[in-house]
């Protein structure tokens, strides 16, 4: 009835097909082409919802490189031999994607981790090395590509999405990714930011065998959530962790400021005791103190269903609907919400996609760090359900949001800005 009334469920489902299609495409044309979907999967300020979550499935698995190159890039980056280095290095690659790939070593000596516990000699480590020539070529298929997109770029259908400055935003986002020392960091900061939380685990990065092109890190067992089943067979908790990593991600938007930004199911696993294991820290949001109010404010209207104070709080963080079109978009939203939210458990995904798709059709630009938490938070909601598939989101989010919210309503300024309020309606309800 939604879709109907709205006129979207046909807009839906040819954006669908189309992002089909443009996955399959992609995986096709290459390793280039595959990054460039991927960041295209992160900004949903920019593409529709469809488009979004459908590229965010995107494949990106490599034919591994012989050992011997890999070992050149070690040897080129710190002088030695991985047998050097390493009390044992394993030729055979665990992982292998487009940018980099993976192999297993051993701990040659002790080694004191900035968070964490000692790392003694004999650990078992994981190698990340960026694949040889892999930035230039990208970059080179990328310069390729940059007469087409200046060309499509002057087309009125595909202007607003300013296909040069994506471009180039590739290109930066391409460099930091291949600068290895910027995943080290992010990830200690992780660490450090939940040490005392003995659900949350990191590998922790050994930096003197880390470099720009090289990451030592500790090698974690456990089950993806592909194999949540045998996890639980186990003994493993799977409820617990999945409302403890909603947890997580709500702590960090709301209390840290810094939360992982890309928790796909190949990024997160299950540690045999019990444990959630983060990895690939490339993409990490950051929220400032004043949008964590409104997160706070626009959490709080969703798990009510408040279209207004959704909308009224979302424009604070820079998502402003024209005045011509506000009374639309509320009614359209309502709807929404009342479809997607008025069960349990609610819908973030088909509210998320429906919300995004909204504003889309009303061209309401969506600003970068909103667009990114919303796809974020679809995406935890997706990690949560692949363990168990009954937990309610917004749930969690209650807590963090009521705190926020709590300690906006009790600073003295703002008690003071709505003590007249407060005096007239009591002064009122005496002389009644």
């Amino acid at each position: 009835m939604f879709g109907s009334r709205f006129g979207l469920a046909r807009a839906h489902a040819r954006r669908t097909a189309t992002a089909r299609q443009l996955r399959a495409g992609f995986e096709e044309l290459g390793p280039a082409w595959i990054k460039l979907g991927q960041m295209m999967s992160v900004r949903p300020d920019l593409f529709s919802a469809e488009w979004v979550f459908e590229l965010g499935a995107l494949q990106d698995n490599v034919a591994p490189l012989p050992a011997a190159d890999i070992r050149r890039v070690i040897e080129s980056e710190f002088g030695h031999s991985p047998e050097t280095l390493f009390a044992s290095f394993d030729d055979e690659p665990v992982a292998s994607a487009s940018i980099a790939q993976v192999h297993r070593a051993v701990l040659a000596r002790d080694y004191r981790p900035v968070v964490g516990e000692l790392l003694p000699a004999g650990t078992s480590l994981a190698i990340k090395v960026v694949r040889p020539g892999v930035e230039e070529s990208i970059l080179g298929d990328m310069a390729a590509a940059r007469p087409v997109i200046e060309a499509l770029a002057k087309f009125g259908a595909v202007q607003r999405f300013n296909l040069p400055a994506l471009l180039e935003e590739f290109s930066a986002s391409l460099s930091s990714e291949c600068d290895l020392r910027n995943e080290a960091r992010a990830a200690d900061r992780f660490a450090f930011d939940f040490r005392d939380d003995a659900l949350v685990m990191v590998p922790r990065v050994v930096w003197p065998l880390t470099s720009k092109r090289v990451m030592a890190m500790e090698f974690v067992e456990g089950w993806r959530l592909s194999d949540i089943d045998d996890a639980v067979r186990k003994g493993i908790d799977g409820r617990a962790l999945a409302v403890h990593g909603a947890d997580v991600f709500m702590r960090g938007v709301m209390v840290l400021g810094r939360y992982h930004a890309d928790l796909h199911p190949a990024n997160v696993f299950v540690t045999p005791d019990g444990r959630i294991c983060y990895l690939d820290f490339g993409i990490v949001g950051r929220t400032a103190p004043s949008q964590r109010q409104a997160i706070a404010q626009v959490l709080g209207a969703t798990v009510y269903g408040d279209a207004d104070r959704a909308l009224r709080y979302s424009a604070e963080l820079g998502l402003c609907v024209p005045a011509e079109k506000a009374a639309e978009v509320r009614i359209q939203v309502a709807a929404l919400m009342a479809k997607t939210l008025g069960a349990s458990p609610r819908d973030v995904k088909g509210f998320a996609t429906g919300f995004l798709g909204i504003m889309n059709d009303a061209r309401v630009a969506i600003p970068v760090g909103y667009g990114l938490l919303i796809k974020a938070l679809v995406t935890v909601e997706g990690v949560a359900r692949a363990i168990y598939p009954d937990i309610d989101i917004t749930e969690a989010a209650r807590p963090f949001a009521t705190g926020l919210i709590a300690q906006q309503m009790l600073r003295p300024e703002r008690i003071a800005e709505r003590m007249p309020a407060a005096l007239r309606a009591a002064l009122r309800e005496l002389a009644s």
